[in-house]
């Protein structure tokens, strides 16, 4: 096995612990990455004069072709390499010689693992966050469509009072906004570059940090080489960024399958997004639903896994730290492929706008409005709740709604009410007289819509 160090050693490891020390099974999915930290690195070290501008184009010019014949197939990244890092550089030896063992002057593999993560996370950060747009696109668009699809709002999963389609919907955009929030706050956290540390104590090569960082689109170097090699806290964040996504995911998912259920029947999956029975014929299944919610475990196993493995790790890099990639790597790739198929499933979703009013109005979801009335009539909030309570009771016992009842049954448990009551419990007029923003009615909704369109069209990261 091919690797970065062993003149001090006399013996060959053994192949076991070869197999167990090794990272390019996982760790080379940043190849990209880490030969653009090896070219800025090159660079600088020609601007220094630690090597010579021709060392430099030589260099330059054989990491290029190796990214090249890697994404045409040429070359293939074996497991005869400890890492991706040895990888790399012998296969720059092998092509250029002499000058492709200067590669390293200056460098660790603690700082250069350390850049190649940061830069890493920092373009999944990126990908995260525009899948979250486009989730949010799909959402704005359904709460468009939705403005006066009315639904029962619930709360302990019992029916509370009358909302919208479109204001149900807005509830997850303000959550998935909070998360595009949180992945721009980790982007900033991450943007410093740790190239130049060394192992843990910098170089005496005269290195210039603010120039490799430039290079690579960092704000700037981190200031101590200690923290550089060993930190990551930006992981942790990102991962439990990812779970807090999982779980607004799985909220959601949960809420499909319930409406997907025959009790509610709310809505309906595209075939394209349900699975069947392999013994009963009838049944059309919210697997992607599930598996959302299911996978959200495994994210938020990653963070405590990650959490569990840097709490009792002292300064400064030590080989735990090598689990940090399978976890993160994991954690990413779950969660972009659940966005993509929770956005697909979203936007091809068909809601069932009668069903959804009529369970809304069977609910007693404008008891709360039947109050309103009175109290706007000059009855005292307390007392107009246990009058509405009577009514429900009297409806339960009648097996009917609140609307259905006379204005006489209506007169004999409170004589304040008159004709106008029932345009007061009108789900119409239930919703629409909320015109506060946040709140569901149409005149709310269409403001709270256009917030959300300047939100999307101006929101760069």
């Amino acid at each position: 096995m091919m690797k970065l160090w062993g003149g001090r050693f006399t013996k060959e490891t053994n192949e076991l612990v070869n197999n167990f020390n090794a990272s390019i099974s996982f760790d080379q999915r940043f190849y990209k990455q880490d030969i653009e930290g090896s070219i800025a690195h090159v660079s600088m070290l020609a601007k220094q004069n630690i090597i010579s501008q021709n060392e430099k184009e030589e260099i330059v010019q054989g990491l290029q072709g190796i990214k090249v014949d890697i994404e045409n197939g040429i070359l293939c990244i074996d497991e005869l390499h400890e890492d991706i890092h040895s990888f790399v550089e012998a296969n720059l030896i092998d092509r250029i010689g002499e000058a492709g063992k200067k590669l390293h002057t200056g460098r660790s593999r603690n700082d250069q693992v350390a850049l190649d993560m940061k830069l890493y996370t920092r373009d999944e950060v990126t990908e995260i966050d525009s899948l979250l747009k486009e989730l949010l696109a799909t959402l704005l668009t359904a709460m468009e469509n939705h403005i006066e699809t009315f639904m029962p709002g619930f709360t302990h999963l019992q029916k509370a009072q009358p909302i919208t389609l479109a204001h149900h919907l807005g509830a997850y955009f303000e959550m998935f906004k909070r998360d595009r929030n949180r992945l721009h706050d980790i982007y900033e956290r991450i943007n410093y570059s740790p190239l130049g540390s060394g192992a843990l104590a910098g170089t005496t090569y005269p290195l210039d940090r603010e120039y490799t960082a430039a290079l690579l689109n960092f704000y700037g170097p981190t200031l101590n080489s200690m923290d550089s090699v060993s930190d990551r806290d930006y992981l942790i964040e990102l991962l439990s960024a990812l779970s807090t996504i999982m779980m607004h995911l799985s909220r959601f998912s949960e809420e499909i399958i319930i409406w997907n259920s025959n009790e509610y029947q709310f809505i309906e999956l595209d075939d394209a997004y349900s699975t069947g029975s392999s013994i009963m014929p009838q049944k059309k299944n919210p697997d992607i639903a599930e598996l959302v919610r299911g996978k959200t475990g495994r994210v938020y196993g990653s963070l405590m896994s990650l959490l569990t493995t840097m709490k009792g790790i002292p300064l400064a890099y030590n080989k735990d730290m090598q689990e940090d990639k399978e976890l993160t790597f994991d954690a990413i790739d779950t969660v972009k492929g659940c966005i993509s198929l929770f956005n697909g499933m979203i936007s091809t979703m068909t809601f069932k706008k009668d069903i959804m009013e009529s369970s809304a109005k069977n609910g007693f979801t404008n008891a709360t409005d039947a109050a309103d009335y009175l109290v706007n009539h000059g009855v005292p909030f307390r007392d107009a709740h246990g009058i509405v309570g009577q009514l429900v009771l009297y409806c339960i016992e009648k097996n009917i709604a609140l609307d259905d009842m006379t204005l006489e049954e209506y007169k004999r448990i409170s004589p304040v009410f008159e004709e106008d009551i029932y345009e007061a419990i009108s789900l119409e007029t239930c919703v629409n007289k909320r015109t506060t923003i946040g709140a569901p009615g149409k005149e709310a909704m269409e403001k709270v819509i256009n917030v959300y369109k300047e939100y999307l069209n101006n929101y760069q990261k």
